[in-house]
């Protein structure tokens, strides 16, 4: 995070604009209507800022700037088209460690101007570290549209109320759910109708029920393969609606700061060489305690939790406890590395079926299907299979797959460092080797692979094929 977001109060206290044009008028007015005293230097002004001095609103300080004009100033804003101004404004707020901002200058400025959805007393500030104000406007425009001018009288219904809430309501999760009513439910409506008096009425009316403690509950979701965007509107909402998310190793940073700030995490990861069903008994009997605790648990799994993922042993777990669950799908690693990959699991011309195959199973499980798996015209997806790699290869060419059959090996599939190996199928644990794969990798077999070599259009593309007959 190269800013740190401020909402600064400014009421009453004195900030210094440079510069006597229009951008210089728009930084004043701005500053006005944060109740903020403003003072304007500069040897001119125009019309609309010599308006604002004679109504009283600001006052000026005329000729060159110099650093008497920073005393007792707060903040101040260099808007010159005289980049030697601006650079001199910087460096004397520096020296007083008073904090500047240069219009279009972000390299000058220790604090940056951010573009402004205003609900008031609700903000949203979008700050593209100056480096493009463009798609900071263009994102204020987006959400403009999202949010409806209804949140800011709401907003002052709660400040209204919030001493007596927060009496009420002593248990920060008690709150929370009401301010989720008040959102969602008559009070927020009755202010949509402009009534103001008869949504105070409502949330009196709200605040004055028994507030019954919720019966907790778990939401098993699936986070898709590392790219936060691949998340879906369900999964998002339950992570910003969850009070204690338990995560998996594979789920990133990314995804995880998506989550609601104060919401706990639990990092419930199995890591190689532990006791795994250790590690999952002790995953089935946090969901339940946490549950039991009148807690919205969400178990945040890597791709799909119910394809390898073991979902479907934790829905019976908590079903032999009597705790409620629902499920929230995610992208599996095969749809969304092959995509990202540039390959169709299915095509005409190659492949009319997909088996989806783990590599690690339970020491009890019967051998796979060799002679099925081997059979043509269908595009095999092996998960976990980085370690497996050489005894893959070997068992699907003894059982009949072409030695010459195309794979793409994607690793890290859809996060910024993907990289995809392609080559053939007797090739397939040497240039792994070669190239350093490492896990998180899915393996993918199959007529269908070689198209990656034409159609890659996400991370490195590695064309092992290719690499043999050069060398």
């Amino acid at each position: 995070m190269k800013l740190f977001p401020l909402f600064a109060d400014l009421n009453q206290r004195l900030v210094l604009v440079v510069g006597g044009g229009a951008v210089a008028a728009r930084k004043a007015q701005a500053l006005l209507e944060a109740g903020a005293f403003v003072r304007v230097g500069a040897p001119e002004l125009n019309a609309e800022l010599s308006a604002m001095v004679r109504d009283g609103k600001v006052a000026h300080l005329a000729g060159r700037f110099h650093d008497g004009w920073l005393d007792d100033a707060w903040l101040v804003v260099a808007a010159t088209d005289d980049a030697q101004v601006n650079a001199q404004v910087a460096a004397a707020a520096g020296a007083r460690r008073i904090l500047a901002n240069v219009v279009d200058d972000p390299a000058l400025s220790s604090f940056q101007v951010p573009s402004i959805v205003d609900r008031s007393p609700l903000i949203v500030a979008i700050s593209s570290s100056g480096v493009a104000p463009v798609l900071a406007r263009r994102l204020r425009e987006r959400i403009e549209s999202m949010f409806d001018h209804a949140l800011g009288p709401l907003a002052e219904l709660a400040a209204r109320y919030r001493t007596r809430i927060r009496e009420r309501l002593p248990d920060l999760g008690a709150r929370r759910r009401f301010y989720d009513r008040l959102l969602d439910g008559p009070v927020a409506a009755l202010l949509r109708q402009a009534r103001p008096e008869q949504a105070a009425q409502a949330l009196e009316t709200a605040l004055a029920q028994p507030q019954q403690t919720p019966a907790g509950s778990v939401v098993l979701v699936g986070a898709g393969p590392g790219d936060p965007g691949l998340l879906t509107l369900k999964a998002l909402r339950a992570l910003n609606e969850a009070d204690v998310i338990l995560y998996d190793r594979l789920v990133g940073d990314g995804i995880l700061s998506l989550a609601r700030r104060d919401a706990e995490r639990i990092d419930v990861g199995k890591r190689p060489g532990e006791d795994h069903a250790a590690t999952q008994a002790r995953i089935h009997a946090l969901m339940v305690e946490q549950a039991r605790h009148g807690r919205r648990v969400v178990r945040l799994k890597g791709g799909d939790a119910f394809i390898f993922g073991r979902g479907g042993e934790e829905l019976q777990h908590l079903r032999a406890h009597g705790v409620p669950y629902e499920v929230v799908p995610g992208v599996t690693a095969a749809l969304a590395c092959a995509a990202h990959a540039g390959i169709p699991l299915t095509h005409r011309d190659h492949a009319q079926s997909l088996h989806l195959i783990t590599a690690h199973c339970r020491d009890d499980a019967a051998a796979p299907d060799w002679a099925a798996l081997a059979a043509g015209n269908q595009t095999l997806a092996f998960y976990m299979g980085v370690g497996q790699l050489e005894p893959l290869s070997r068992g699907l060419r003894e059982h009949g797959r072409p030695a010459d059959t195309p794979f793409a090996l994607v690793e890290n599939g859809s996060r910024p460092e993907q990289r995809v190996l392609t080559g053939r199928l007797e090739d397939l644990a040497e240039l792994a080797r070669a190239h350093a794969i490492h896990a998180p990798a899915l393996l993918i077999v199959g007529s269908v692979a070689a198209l990656a070599n034409e159609l890659h259009w996400f991370g490195e593309h590695i064309d092992g094929m290719a690499a043999a007959t050069a060398g």
